[in-house]
């Protein structure tokens, strides 16, 4: 069991789902129930994964959450896309986060490969 707090990937997942949030509430209204819900899901997904695999009993168990954290990641970057596509979303605003949600790969792959046996 991990304290999924002092992990420097979830806190990077935290403040990626806050960004995204804030962002999120300049969508139109008529995006309430489609791409700003499911963008602000994938957001919460990926460090509430992480906190849920650190939670389990088992490594195993671990890097399957962190598995599902990192497909949420591919799919936050790929809604960003879409977003910026639909001009709901301008690209100097999701460049960033989609920085930060590399970087948040790379380090779920790190830490995948710690639990490799």
């Amino acid at each position: 069991m991990h304290n999924f707090q002092e992990l420097k990937i979830w806190q990077k997942a935290i403040s990626v789902a806050e960004q995204v949030y804030i962002l999120s509430s300049r969508f139109p209204i008529e995006e309430k129930y489609g791409l700003t819900s499911q963008i602000r899901k994938s957001a919460v997904s990926i460090p509430s994964n992480i906190a849920e695999g650190a939670g389990r009993n088992t490594n195993g168990e671990f890097r399957n959450f962190l598995g599902i954290a990192n497909g949420s990641t591919n799919e936050l970057i790929t809604q960003l896309i879409i977003s910026n596509r639909l001009k709901l979303i301008s690209e100097d605003k999701i460049k960033p986060i989609i920085n930060d949600l590399m970087e948040i790969q790379k380090m779920n792959f790190s830490l995948l490969k710690k639990f490799v046996n």
